[in-house]
């Protein structure tokens, strides 16, 4: 038990310390979690399961939506991504379509690639003192 805290109040420390730019990594890798624990739940047929993993990443890729700022041009082709992600899973989630998952995951994890890439570029910049 006292691990499970220790655990706990790590988590909770990464993501109270964490950089707007880390905080958007950590959605991506919480959606791809909750996608591949959909997939199995899918496999091993426990609906409840799936359910609940499809709703996290939905909830996830929600919250992505909220936080876009509209005002760059780039802004708008996310959004449309990230509304064509959330109705494919709910498809996925009314047909148990572990092929829909997929084609979700390969969106999600090119969109955390690039933000990764992101940060890298701009951990450098400021390491290197180079301005945008």
């Amino acid at each position: 038990m006292a691990a499970q805290s220790v655990h706990q109040a790590y988590k909770n420390n990464s993501v109270s310390t964490a950089s707007p730019g880390e905080l958007t990594l950590m959605l991506y890798n919480g959606c791809l979690k909750f996608l591949g624990k959909a997939k199995i739940a899918i496999a091993e047929k426990d609906i409840q399961e799936k359910n609940i993993n499809l709703q996290k990443a939905q909830n996830i890729i929600q919250e992505l939506m909220v936080t876009l700022n509209m005002n760059i041009e780039i802004s708008k082709s996310m959004m449309q991504m990230y509304e064509y992600m959330n109705h494919r899973l709910i498809e996925a989630n009314i047909q148990n379509s572990v092929e829909i998952i997929a084609e979700v995951e390969g969106y999600v994890t090119e969109f955390r690639d690039t933000w990764k890439q992101v940060i890298s570029m701009n951990r450098q910049r400021q390491f290197t003192g180079d301005q945008i």
